[in-house]
């Protein structure tokens, strides 16, 4: 098994995109010992988004692998919130100096 792997989601994590986004998190997550997400460039996540990264958090507890995101956008920050589902995910929340003006 590899060492951890940093995969960067591009797009926004929504139903438009949510059949491919799918397959790529499964495949790096069956290809790695641990996957770190970064998601700081996703500008919009809607409820398929949400379950999308909820179904790659089980599937990681099932594999017994690690899977951190590493980076969020203000959009996923704000969702992972209003679900309160911070601590589901567990990871740290770093906010830039430019967001807190």
């Amino acid at each position: 098994m590899s060492a951890k792997h940093r995969l960067s989601i591009l797009e926004d994590l929504t139903i438009y995109n949510a059949m491919g986004q799918k397959q790529q998190l499964l495949d790096a997550l069956s290809s790695t010992s641990g996957l770190e997400l970064d998601l700081s460039q996703v500008g919009e996540i809607d409820s398929a988004g949400l379950q999308l990264l909820i179904l790659a958090k089980h599937e990681a507890a099932r594999q017994q692998k690690d899977l951190a995101i590493v980076a969020h956008s203000p959009a996923v920050r704000q969702t992972l919130d209003f679900c309160n589902l911070a601590a589901f995910f567990g990871d740290p929340v770093i906010i830039s100096a430019h967001e807190q003006a």
